[in-house]
């Protein structure tokens, strides 16, 4: 007869077991998928809505960016030893 062995897991198969424990963690993914299909359907029923949707992404990433770049500059002038 032959013993079976088992084999050495994956190391992440610890950490993705963890997250498939939380049921929780499934809504991160439910949540904008409800926003974008109910986006969608808007955009189906009134096309317009469209040039406000790109219009409100592209200023929410430039806010974004600019408090990214401002973040940015604060760590840097930390790390440096200065201030501004």
């Amino acid at each position: 007869m032959t013993e079976s062995t088992s084999a050495p897991s994956c190391p992440m198969a610890a950490m993705c077991k963890g997250m498939t424990d939380k049921p929780k963690s499934g809504l991160v993914f439910v949540i904008p998928a409800l926003i974008f299909v109910i986006f969608g359907v808007a955009i189906l029923i009134a096309p317009q809505i469209l040039a406000w949707l790109v219009g409100i992404a592209l200023i929410a990433i430039g806010v974004a960016m600019l408090l990214f770049g401002r973040f940015m500059r604060g760590f840097a002038n930390q790390s440096h030893g200065t201030h501004d």
